[in-house]
């Protein structure tokens, strides 16, 4: 009987302290990276189909920074949250920091920040408060020209990319008014907007400027306010699954250094002619 309780004992003091032991460290030596491809000039395909552009550049920064082999893998924008979910990636690039995205995934410090605007016809009406930033956040300020906006773009279809913040505010101020068309990536809004099946598009405001001083491009502009605050996620960076405190923790530390050394004002100014350094204050 007493040697029936020692052996008890002894089994349950063993799994008492393999509880107790703390959870083995990922070994992070190795991180696969989700990175869209269709969004100039944050990344791209080249013309032999290789990853190219601002995030490409920045991320194999980051990964010499952070002692990792990065392993970078195209996919659709639609599908990234769900594939970081799945595994399928450890991190993601180009993630918009915002609210709802909070609830589902971790970020790091922001990498970059930018701007959101409309995308429209060369003659179409001009928009007020056009190259003029405006911060949604500052309500007495932002409201009225949101609802002249509105008025404006009534009966109008507006293109978006799925699953963007940019989407998210679209129909967030203006889906009572406005067709809204969501696509997969920018470039098939913007042909959309040249054959006129659609009357503007609104996104990124880095990814409007390269674009159109890339192309020359004759029958589009950018028109109305410079838009940040509110539900945009115009503060970017890299999305991370919940629990990564680890490998967070790499990625703040190497996008800290890259932002006071220069090396993002430097990434930045080649790949869309601005500074995109984000301000270091900005929480997560």
């Amino acid at each position: 009987m007493t040697k029936t309780l020692s052996l008890l004992a002894l089994v349950a003091a063993s799994a008492l302290a393999v509880a107790a032991a703390p959870a083995a460290a990922k070994d992070w030596s190795h991180v696969k990276v989700g990175i869209e491809g269709a969004f100039p000039p944050w990344n791209t395909l080249d013309a032999e189909g290789k990853l190219a552009g601002f995030d490409v550049d920045l991320i194999n920064d980051l990964c010499k920074r952070a002692k990792v082999e990065c392993e970078l893998i195209a996919g659709p924008w639609s599908g990234m949250i769900p594939s970081l979910q799945a595994g399928k990636y450890d991190v993601i690039m180009t993630m918009g920091i915002n609210d709802k995205r909070k609830e589902v995934i971790d970020f790091t410090t922001p990498y970059a920040n930018g701007v959101a605007s409309f995308l429209m016809p060369k003659d179409a009406a001009e928009l007020p408060m056009t190259g003029e930033k405006l911060n949604l956040n500052d309500k007495d300020k932002a409201d009225p020209v949101m609802k002249e906006i509105g008025d404006m773009l009534d009966g109008k279809t507006v293109g978006v990319v799925a699953s963007t913040s940019q989407e998210q505010l679209i129909n967030a101020y203006f889906g009572d008014k406005v067709t809204v068309r969501s696509y997969q990536n920018s470039g098939e809004r913007d042909l959309d907007i040249k054959s006129g099946r659609i009357d503007a598009g609104f996104d990124s405001g880095v990814y409007e400027t390269s674009m159109l001083a890339k192309e020359g491009d004759a029958e589009l502009k950018m028109s109305g306010p410079l838009l940040k605050g509110a539900m945009l996620a115009t503060n970017v960076a890299l999305g991370i699954r919940k629990g990564e405190p680890e490998l967070q923790a790499l990625f703040d530390k190497a996008i800290d250094a890259a932002a006071q050394d220069g090396t993002i004002r430097e990434l930045s100014v080649k790949w869309s002619k601005l500074d995109l350094t984000p301000d270091q204050s900005i929480s997560k």
